[in-house]
């Protein structure tokens, strides 16, 4: 098997890596990514990407379809990929997220590629209060990030036939350690808060549900559908992916987190205004197809292991909001160093 992933440099692409290598030993894994993120390493081990066979540096807007000769599988990860950066680079994230991402799609085609399996979202559903959104819901997107998964959907699905199956994971909102850590994701911003300054802080009343997946079942489910045959879903298949069990108010991340490290206080500001981004997903699908990779982590586990990973490398910085561990500030210091321009692309 000859694996591509774009975007391997980020949070979700050591796991896969890793679980792709395993599982695959003889199979050729490249990388393609342009590296905003690539020195942020959390790990006192060797760096995660000893398994790849190839690294390309580049911009997925720039793809160069060569690079597609002799690939079986397109793991389409790249993507500006939080709401914060969404919000002051709106068609940038359009552009990348889903122009880009849909013309690597057609260059795959093209060049006899038979699988491409896209990193889609549960954020698509918006503000679901009222029950559990499955995937013949109304799709409701409140932001740049998540309106350009549905538009990417919706073009991929003109591309998909019985010669290239297409995957669209609907993933619910990430978590757990990684070889290259985010902290803007809301679990592991309350650990490191937790482990840090000995405190929680909620900035919304708490209220609002999030569906979640650890990081490394995000790698199996992704490796699932490298591996799924027509049969099992289709030659488009879009599918929740996640457990029924990880929908959670977002008080219950703190609490969760709080019973790990009783000493921490969890502040929750019962004062703020409604958060639309709430929503519960049904992950019943995914569970029919794919009964051999569902999510192995729960909530605790995944708590204890970012309290042990963060530990291992020594982290300890308190200001860590300040920090590269926050993908918004990576973007603003290559900007005000001017080693990027206003589109995001960098200087060269």
């Amino acid at each position: 098997m000859n694996v591509l992933i774009t975007g391997n440099l980020g949070y979700v692409g050591p796991g896969l890596v890793r679980e792709l290598r395993e599982h695959h030993p003889e199979a050729r894994l490249a990388g393609y990514d342009i590296g905003y993120f690539a020195k942020y390493i959390t790990s006192p081990s060797v760096s995660p990407d000893i398994f790849l066979n190839v690294q390309h540096y580049g911009d997925v807007r720039q793809f160069p379809e060569h690079l597609l000769e002799g690939v079986d599988v397109v793991v389409s990860l790249a993507a500006i990929s939080n709401d914060p950066i969404g919000n002051k680079f709106e068609e940038v994230t359009l552009d990348v997220n889903y122009q880009a991402n849909v013309n690597i799609a057609r260059m795959a085609k093209r060049q006899g590629v038979r699988k491409f399996i896209f990193a889609s979202s549960c954020s698509v559903y918006g503000s679901a209060e009222d029950a559990a959104r499955t995937e013949s819901s109304a799709l409701d997107p409140l932001t740049a990030y998540a309106r350009s998964k549905v538009y990417s959907e919706e073009a991929l699905e003109a591309l998909a036939s019985e010669d290239f199956q297409v995957t669209c994971l609907r993933f619910a909102t990430a978590c757990g350690m990684s070889e290259r850590l985010r902290l803007d994701l809301v679990l592991n911003d309350f650990v490191a808060g937790a482990l840090t300054a000995g405190k929680i802080t909620i900035l919304s009343d708490g209220s609002p549900w999030r569906p979640l997946i650890n990081v490394l079942d995000m790698a199996r489910a992704i490796r699932w559908a490298c591996e799924r045959s027509v049969e099992t879903g289709g030659t488009f298949l879009t599918v929740n992916t996640g457990s029924n069990d990880w929908n959670y108010q977002i008080k219950d991340l703190a609490l969760a987190t709080q019973k790990l490290l009783p000493q921490v206080a969890v502040a929750i500001n019962k004062d703020a205004l409604p958060d639309k981004r709430s929503y519960r997903v049904d992950f019943s699908r995914f569970e029919l197809l794919a009964p051999g990779h569902q999510p192995l982590f729960g909530l605790k586990e995944t708590v204890k292991g970012l309290i042990d990973g963060l530990q291992s490398i020594a982290f300890t910085d308190a200001d860590y909001h300040q920090s590269g561990l926050i993908r918004l500030n990576v973007i603003n210091e290559l900007l005000t160093r001017k080693e990027m321009n206003s589109n995001l692309s960098l200087r060269v």
